[in-house]
């Protein structure tokens, strides 16, 4: 059994602000050094946003609106900072990291079930790009076509939670079966920001393939009709060995 916290149950979008007292003077000084002389390199090496959805590997009808801010660390691997949206409040609520399916494939089958297939999220039209072309797009959706992710939720902003409660849950993408579809009211909020239409993205990209065969291993509850949740236990420290002191 999963753990589960009980929250507030505000909702998200009334209690966007963890608690907290307003930043002093003396936060928003450093902030302003350290945005002059810091190089903050890992930060300035995202290169791209991919907004689209996911759903709670052990609760399908619980589905969130993702923003995925990438680094492309080379051709078939890249890693994500998950955000609830990309406004400037936006909160950090997980990672996702993306492999090509030729380094998926390589995964041993107990990793592989943890993960989740992209091609049908890229050919419905569900992650997009905002505000970049689909021509503009569409070499790097061809590739995206062909991932597989594995994204951990840390902080369940959508139940309400105030703060990043208990461990992180396991997520899925949108398939084409009726229990992991999106839902229509999230697409359309979604569309309605940024002007645009899923249906007609999808339109466009009926020449998009995905592998030539899907991993049975990934979506790993298509086949198994099983999920995956995480479970706390207390566990005995390992003994470190007495270290000299320093004289």
């Amino acid at each position: 059994m999963a753990y589960n916290h009980p929250t507030d149950g505000v909702g998200a979008e009334k209690n966007g602000i963890p608690p907290g007292k307003p930043m002093s003077i003396g936060s928003h000084m450093l902030d302003k050094g350290a945005k002059m002389l810091q190089s903050l390199k890992p930060i300035k090496q995202m290169s791209q946003h991919m907004c689209t959805f996911a759903l709670y590997s052990q609760d399908m009808s619980r589905q969130i609106e993702t923003h995925h801010f990438a680094t492309r660390i080379n051709q078939d691997f890249l890693q994500c900072a998950v955000y609830d949206s990309d406004d400037s409040s936006g909160r950090l609520i997980g990672v996702e990291y993306i492999v090509s399916d030729r380094i998926f494939n390589t995964l041993p089958p107990d990793e592989q079930k943890f993960w989740h297939s992209h091609a049908y999220e890229i050919q419905s039209g569900l992650l997009v790009h905002p505000r970049v072309p689909e021509m503009v797009a569409k070499p790097e959706l061809e590739n995206m076509a062909k991932t597989y992710g594995k994204f951990w939720c840390t902080w369940q902003t959508d139940r309400g939670d105030k703060l990043p409660i208990g461990p992180p849950s396991l997520m899925m993408s949108p398939q084409e079966e009726a229990v992991a579809m999106a839902k229509p009211e999230l697409v359309k909020k979604r569309d309605d920001k940024y002007n645009i239409s899923t249906d007609a993205i999808r339109g466009s990209r009926t020449d998009i393939m995905g592998p030539g065969r899907l991993n049975p291993m990934a979506d790993y509850w298509r086949e198994h009709k099983k999920c995956f949740g995480v479970e706390v236990e207390s566990a005995e420290m390992k003994k470190l060995k007495k270290l000299t002191a320093f004289p």
